[in-house]
């Protein structure tokens, strides 16, 4: 069964960045999945309802919610996954599934396709079942360069992303060189610390969350905030 985890999210600048990681890589293991540079590309297409529930919801800290969205890393398609995120009272918890090339296309399209017969076919019943009841159409595509660190004893997960972009180019979702805008400001990126039921003291002190910049808002809705032009999302 899957459980909530605590996550919690800071907007730090370069300076802070080049410390902490230098810090992590001493504190904590590199993820086993990241290639000889320590880091990947996670591109997303997210998706949201005709009445933009998805965002404000965010924007209002409305408790629970969900967001759903479609992720491959590396812009890579062989291996396409479908995610659930749910968040309550500050805690988070994610569902996923497999789905192939073919369903993503016509979630891309605007569609919601039918479960496959494969062994995900369960997951992808419950989970498409649901993005037709809230109506869910793609909405923006977010894509960052992730640098992931863990550690064993509290389930630990420490990750840096920088370059954070958005399009509005869907059809584009699997092509490598689409139009992409950056929504933080020059030298910004994000650290995020997920965690089971206990952080560790010294990660929280060399890692020096209490002087961070706490952030309550997702990446989802920061690329959706900032229109192409720049200015504030009406």
């Amino acid at each position: 069964m899957v459980k909530y985890r605590h996550e919690y999210k800071y907007i730090i600048d370069e300076r802070q960045k080049v410390i902490l990681k230098l810090r992590s890589q001493g504190l904590l293991e590199p993820d086993p999945h990241v290639g000889e540079d320590g880091a990947y590309t996670i591109r997303s297409l997210y998706f949201d309802s005709l009445e933009d529930s998805c965002f404000y919801e965010n924007e209002n800290g409305e408790d629970p919610r969900e967001k759903y969205r479609i992720r491959i890393y590396d812009c890579d398609s062989s291996r396409i996954s479908l995610e659930c995120k749910a968040k309550e009272r500050m805690m988070t918890k994610k569902t996923s599934c497999l789905i192939s090339r073919g369903q993503c296309e016509r979630f891309m399209q605007g569609e919601i396709p039918e479960p496959e017969e494969t062994a995900e076919g369960q997951a992808q019943a419950a989970m498409f079942h649901q993005m037709r009841v809230r109506n869910l159409r793609p909405a923006v595509i977010v894509q960052y360069m992730r640098t992931p660190f863990i550690s064993q004893a509290g389930n630990v997960r420490v990750t840096y992303d920088e370059a954070v972009a958005s399009s509005d180019d869907i059809d584009g979702f699997f092509e490598p060189d689409i139009p992409f805008r950056s929504i933080l400001p020059v030298g910004c990126s994000i650290l995020e610390v997920k965690w089971d039921e206990l952080l560790a003291s010294y990660i929280k002190e060399q890692l020096e969350l209490d002087s961070l910049q706490w952030s309550s808002f997702s990446k989802y809705y920061l690329c959706r905030k900032y229109n192409s032009h720049g200015g504030v999302r009406l």
